[in-house]
């Protein structure tokens, strides 16, 4: 038996890691500006995130949700604190997929209602009710094919009222504030709040997709904070725990879930726990969010200066870089030349999704690295 491979595999070994920097098994160094689908958020081997998991590990590291886990507390308490939700309840599992299949579930059980609006370009998952609000055919089998879901152009106001107009029966509305795996698409702040007013009105759960775009990413807590408005449901992974696989929903005080209408065997362990709990603490000892937001907005201002590039979106560390097709080597030729990890999405769109403590100098270091790429 071998291993599946689920992505197409570079001929690198990584073996070790120092915040920014991963080097492989022949000891050649590389940059890592995509954190692994923007999983690290505060650094490879940071010293405080090691050692909160391994004093964990010496006093316990799993035991089942029947018990009381004060280690939660701890975790909702700062989590409620960092984010500025701190009257919403938290519901720990262990990926992005879980934590959009649990809100789409936990909105509908809210209403009594059975369709989702969805959007072009969005990605959410790869369980039932996640990949069917994913649009992408190819990774949607017929088991998980539905008539429940209402699929709507991106950013379309219009469309979406039109939505409401035709269907009294829309449970949830699902968006990424920033589309990832679409190319970095940033939803209009008029668009979300218009989201937030037809939801309102029609009785349907607000379900922000924060797995890529949340937990400041892209300088604030949400990237659904620069619209100046609160969902029903955000749904986190990815930089939660640094690597170590965490997600959750944070769930708005209007919705109360009954006893037992969630459940998880790993969700919420120690181990998890104590990891997003460092997540948090470097976050806020470090001021990580604006720093996200100076060298996002520094790298961002100057990549509009590339007169080969075709466009530039994005907040904070989450950035998206179209290239004509004549560039379309970029990826690998900042790899294996420039020895420089960046990510992809679409044809031709360089994805960059950095640890939020990247520094200036490894900013510069990608911009000199691009700048003999693009000659």
């Amino acid at each position: 038996m071998k291993p599946f491979d689920v992505y197409p595999i570079n001929p690198i070994n990584i073996v070790k890691g120092n915040m920014s920097l991963v080097y492989d098994d022949k000891g050649q160094e590389y940059l890592d500006l995509y954190g692994g689908h923007a999983v690290i958020s505060i650094g490879h081997t940071h010293p405080h995130y090691v050692k909160r998991i391994e004093d964990q590990l010496h006093k316990l590291g799993f035991y089942s949700n029947s018990i009381e886990i004060p280690i939660q507390k701890e975790l909702a308490e700062k989590l409620g604190h960092v984010s500025g939700k701190e009257d919403y309840q938290l519901f720990l599992i262990n990926s992005g997929a879980e934590a959009d299949e649990n809100a789409l579930k936990l909105a509908s059980f809210y209403n009594g209602k059975k369709k989702v609006v969805a959007f072009k370009g969005a990605f959410h998952g790869r369980t039932s009710l996640a990949v069917a609000v994913t649009d992408n055919p190819k990774i949607v089998a017929p088991v998980n094919d539905t008539d429940n879901v209402i699929r709507l152009p991106w950013a379309d106001e219009a469309a979406l009222e039109q939505a409401f107009a035709d269907h009294d029966d829309i449970s949830s509305v699902i968006i990424e504030g920033i589309q990832g795996v679409g190319g970095i698409q940033v939803a209009p702040e008029s668009f979300l709040q218009k989201i937030r007013s037809l939801c309102d009105k029609h009785n349907a759960v607000y379900i922000a997709d924060a797995v890529q775009c949340g937990y400041g990413r892209t300088g604030k807590f949400y990237s659904h904070d620069f619209a100046g408005v609160d969902a029903d449901i955000y749904t986190m992974a990815k930089g939660m725990g640094n690597g170590f696989p965490i997600g959750a929903i944070s769930i708005s005080p209007k919705m109360q879930p009954s006893y037992g209408m969630l459940g998880t065997t790993f969700g919420g362990n120690h181990l998890a726990c104590a990891a997003a709990l460092a997540v948090l603490e470097i976050m806020e000892q470090e001021n990580l969010m604006q720093n996200a937001a100076e060298i996002g907005g520094y790298l961002i201002d100057e990549l509009k200066k590339f007169k080969q590039i075709t466009e530039v979106r994005g907040r904070g560390l989450m950035i998206g870089i179209d290239l004509p097709a004549e560039f379309g080597n970029a990826k690998k030729d900042l790899l294996f030349k420039h020895h420089i990890f960046t990510g992809e999405a679409k044809p031709n769109v360089i994805r960059l999704l950095p640890a939020l403590n990247l520094t200036k100098a490894h900013a510069d270091r990608f911009l000199e690295a691009l700048t003999g790429v693009l000659k």
